[in-house]
This record gives C-alpha cells, sequence and structure tokens, in this order.
C-alpha cells in the first residue's frame, strides 16, 4: 500500500472544530510526485516566458499545467471521498460534508 498517513485521533478544521473521524491519505505518494511534475512542468513554462517563446506554445504548456493540477485535485477528492467522507457520514459529521461542498466550489472556479 501507498505512503498512508492517518490519524487516529481527532484532527482539527481549519477554525478550530475536532472531527471525529480519522484522516488517511492513501494516494499521498501518488499526489506528491504529481505535484512535483507539475511544478518542474511550470518552472520550464516560466522559462519559456523569460526566453521569449511563442506565446501560442506558452499557453498549451499552461494548459497541460492546469490539466495536471485539475487531475491531481482529482486523486485528493477521491481519497477523500473513500476515506475522509465516509467516516464523516459515519459520525454523523454535517460539517466536514458542508466544508468539502465549499472545497469543491473553490475547486472547481
Amino acid at each position: 500500500m501507498a505512503d498512508n498517513h492517518q490519524h487516529d485521533h481527532a484532527y482539527m478544521h481549519e477554525h478550530g472544530i475536532a472531527h471525529s473521524h480519522g484522516h488517511v491519505h492513501e494516494n499521498q505518494k501518488a499526489v506528491i510526485n504529481r505535484l512535483a511534475r507539475a511544478i518542474g512542468h511550470l518552472e520550464k513554462v516560466k522559462r519559456m516566458v523569460e526566453e521569449g517563446k511563442d506565446c501560442s506554445e506558452v499557453l498549451v504548456q499552461l494548459a497541460a499545467v492546469r490539466s495536471a493540477i485539475d487531475n491531481t485535485g482529482k486523486v485528493i477528492l477521491q481519497d477523500h471521498m473513500r476515506h475522509c467522507m465516509v467516516d464523516a457520514v459515519t459520525a454523523g459529521d454535517r460539517e466536514a460534508i458542508d466544508e468539502l461542498c465549499a472545497a469543491i466550489d473553490k475547486f472547481m472556479k
């Protein structure tokens, strides 16, 4: 199994309210690797701009970076739904569900 990061104790919302369920990152290593690749690709785009490369080429590369970030977000969301949200629903943690909805709204903008 991938490097899991799990808290068996209650963890805090960003505003200080504790959850009663665990927090699992089943694909943590894969997410970190995807982010590292996206960062490297974005650095390449920055160099392209610094070198005065064609704007069309830069835009295509930026689209690739955006796609990589969106796909990474999907992996994180899937992990969150499969683990954290299952636990939150079982525990009756409506606030965790509301927070997920708010996070999805921000991610989808």
